[in-house]
């Protein structure tokens, strides 16, 4: 069973221009992270549209451009920028 990490919400419009373009609402843009230039992946699903944001393709993009200080793990970096996980040891 697959889970949605972003919570669900009301139903929102998106009205497609000339040129078969749309603007997606702020809210979606900024409950995905969705900037200028992030690659979605488009499926069709019978009468449906799904739009899947290509993380693949951003984690690759920056794949090699970063260096962590001696000492310093990716994880170390997660948990500063996210706070401690669930399990987590508590004296860390």
């Amino acid at each position: 069973m697959q889970t949605n990490p972003v919570p669900t919400s009301p139903a929102m419009e998106a009205t497609v221009a000339e040129r078969g373009q749309i603007t997606l609402p702020k809210a979606v843009r900024d409950a995905l992270g969705l900037v200028k230039g992030t690659q979605l992946r488009v499926e069709l699903d019978g009468s449906r549209i799904i739009l899947r944001k290509n993380v693949d393709d951003a984690v690759s993009r920056l794949r090699g451009r970063f260096k962590l200080p001696q000492g310093v793990s990716s994880d170390d970096v997660l948990r500063e920028l996210r706070g401690r996980a669930p399990g987590d040891p508590a004296d860390l």
